[in-house]
């Protein structure tokens, strides 16, 4: 079971359905900057990827990445792994701002791009992958980890599928993180790196959003971000709100914020409420807060009545095969390239209006 007080290095691992045999879908890993590469890579293993490399300029995170996977080789370079025919995906969680150009020349050697979110920090960088993506065909795939590294937060999707609640009507995310300020790199608190936090912590949030509510876009009606508690730290911004409205007019709102306390058990009580035409659903993550932890739990109240369903370890996280099958494919069934550009994009323009009520304040 992963470290569950500590967000920065949440890897889960599962008992997951292997889509391919050892050495028929061989990946790298590298810009080892956040601890969600193990989340990522785990991920992918469990699903039969075969870890063939791993290249980070920094030694310390090399030698912590090899103790936790012997079988992988330090590569001397990144050039050694992008001329390696036989890697299929880099995945990689670099520091935010450079996220998207180590994505573009990863998808410029012929292989596809795993990247920790948020993918982009600028719309910039956006449109830079796009047009890449469009000359190399490459997939610059998303780890949006609060849905699809989450039992109750995947099966959720499973159930709004199968009619379970009905028409989606509004989704309220609250996702409050650890901030571990004395853990944090210095790039963390500085936010031409990191993006801010509707951009950063936002996107997934969005992700979720889109995908629950089957929304292809949406519509930025309000944003705000603070840093309410640490002026030490200028460039932090511990607490983000936004709402939108869906293109079928579904209804969203989240709260984001770095305040978990120090006594939870776990690092944020994530929780999902989602508002059908014909029931409700309650997503508790982590925790049950004064009963499990750690738990991954949904509430389902529909005609039938009132149900508490148990989720922990019990999907194998599927996104992660069909990433994998998608990739030797060419298919889209793990997620399309535009549902996972139009989150981080959403997220945003949500960060930019926000920066400007800021500004104007």
């Amino acid at each position: 079971m992963a470290e569950i007080g500590d967000g920065a290095n949440y890897a889960p691992t599962a008992v997951a359905r292997q889509v391919v045999g050892p050495g028929e879908f061989c990946i790298a890993a590298t810009g080892l900057d956040h601890g969600h590469i193990y989340g990522q890579v785990n991920g992918l293993r469990d699903a039969g990827a075969t870890l063939r490399y791993v290249y980070d300029a920094d030694p310390q995170r090399v030698q912590q990445f090899v103790d936790t996977y012997p079988e992988v080789e330090a590569a001397t370079s990144l050039e050694q792994i992008l001329r390696d025919p036989s890697i299929k995906l880099v995945a990689a969680a670099a520091i935010p701002s450079e996220r998207a150009q180590l994505g573009i020349e990863i998808l410029d050697a012929d292989k596809d791009y795993f990247t920790d979110k948020s993918p982009f920090t600028s719309p910039e960088q956006l449109q830079a992958v796009r047009d890449t993506c469009t000359r190399t065909g490459g997939k610059y795939s998303v780890y949006y980890a609060e849905r699809l590294h989450n039992d109750a937060a995947w099966r959720a999707g499973e159930l709004i599928e199968q009619g379970a609640i009905g028409r989606v009507l509004q989704v309220l995310n609250l996702a409050p993180h650890r901030l571990a300020k004395d853990t944090r790199p210095e790039w963390f608190f500085d936010k031409a790196r990191y993006g801010g936090i509707l951009t950063d912590i936002g996107s997934h949030q969005v992700e979720q959003f889109l995908t629950y509510a089957g929304c292809a876009t949406a519509q930025v009606n309000y944003a705000r971000v603070e840093n309410f508690s640490h002026p030490d730290k200028p460039g932090l911004e511990d607490f983000g709100e936004m709402s939108m409205t869906g293109d079928n007019g579904a209804s969203f709102y989240c709260r984001v914020d770095w305040y978990t306390p120090d006594g939870l058990r776990t690092w944020g009580d994530g929780r999902t409420f989602i508002t059908g035409s014909e029931g409700t659903l309650e997503i508790r993550k982590y925790l049950d807060v004064a009963r499990d932890a750690p738990a991954s739990k949904l509430f389902l109240v529909n005609e039938n009545g009132e149900q508490e369903i148990d989720c922990l370890q019990k999907t194998g996280f599927p996104f992660f095969g069909r990433l994998i099958v998608d990739c030797l494919h060419r298919t889209e069934t793990a997620m399309t390239q535009d549902h996972a550009f139009k989150a981080a994009e959403l997220s945003m323009l949500a960060q930019e209006m926000a920066d400007r009520a800021r500004k104007q304040s």
